[in-house]
């Protein structure tokens, strides 16, 4: 049990990562941006390619991956969603239009590193830690750390700052936001490079746990959105619970069930939030409007 719940940990860690990023696109765009998949597997590719290709020390690489994932979504903002948004594109065609942006830039990797499997190492592999019966990896701990300081900096980029009140304002209402002088499109881009980077950062640190496949994006994405629905897409402590939630719930069931069952009971507890509690754990419920 303890080996389950420390792995629990570890998951809800690189969820929280690429849900805080796509919480902070979303809040801005209202849109699903199914791209961000594609984003977190940059992180890891590029980094590697630094690494195997070029020879960079492994954190220099770690560094230019997450820059890489950051320009990478500021690309995708800038050549294809404001584009759209500026014809007044609703939240469907940007959808459609995320999708073939993921399948298109899955494609590139694809073919610059092949379908195979790869593999973000230095050296050989460290033995793992034991703690409380349990073993953890030292990426393993560095991803528990990570995600855990950056959740700390998003919340206070949010409440404490004056990048973050704009974030909040254009999340609220975008026309209102404009009239009171603040930038909307400037602000969505602030927020696509912070997300991205969020992304970039959880491709790197899964990657070095882990091995990489081009498709290794969307699952992480899948997660990351989960926990965020689940724990309330606007409240950051909430994307934390909905990330620890799935974590141990995958874990769980793939101990006393089998891991066929994680993805079907993950998605079946999606499925009781958006009938029983659509707002999430500590989301705030819609209220109706009367004239």
């Amino acid at each position: 049990m303890s080996q389950v719940i420390v792995n629990a940990i570890v998951s809800a860690a690189g969820y929280l990562l690429v849900g805080l990023g796509f919480a902070l696109i979303y809040s801005t765009t209202r849109f699903f941006h199914f791209a961000h998949g594609i984003v977190v597997t940059a992180g890891a590719y590029v980094a590697f390619a630094l690494t195997a290709w070029l020879g960079l020390p492994l954190w220099t690489a770690m560094f230019g991956g997450i820059i890489a994932s950051a320009l990478l979504g500021g690309i995708i903002e800038l050549s294809v969603y404001r584009p759209l948004r500026t014809r007044a594109a609703s939240a469907g065609i940007l959808l459609l239009a995320s999708l073939g942006a993921y399948v298109a830039l899955q494609a590139v990797i694809v073919i610059a590193f092949g379908s195979g499997t790869q593999t973000l190492r230095a050296g050989n592999v460290p033995e793992a830690l034991p703690i409380l019966g349990a073993r953890i990896t030292i990426p393993q701990i560095a991803t528990i750390v990570v995600s855990s300081v950056c959740c700390l900096f998003v919340w206070l980029l949010l409440t404490r700052t004056q990048i973050g009140k704009m974030l909040r304002a254009v999340a609220c209402d975008h026309d209102l936001a404009q009239v009171c002088g603040i930038r909307g499109e400037s602000v969505i881009m602030a927020a696509f490079l912070l997300g991205s980077s969020l992304a970039g950062l959880a491709g790197v640190l899964l990657a070095l746990d882990g091995d990489m496949t081009p498709a290794m994006g969307f699952q992480l994405l899948l997660m990351g959105m989960l926990a965020v629905i689940v724990g309330g897409i606007d409240s950051i402590p909430g994307a934390a619970l909905g990330a620890v939630l799935l974590g141990l719930t995958q874990n769980l069931s793939a101990w006393w069930l089998s891991s066929k069952w994680e993805d079907a009971i993950v998605f079946a507890i999606l499925i009781l939030f958006l009938l029983l509690r659509p707002q999430g754990f500590l989301g705030k419920p819609l209220g109706k409007v009367t004239v």
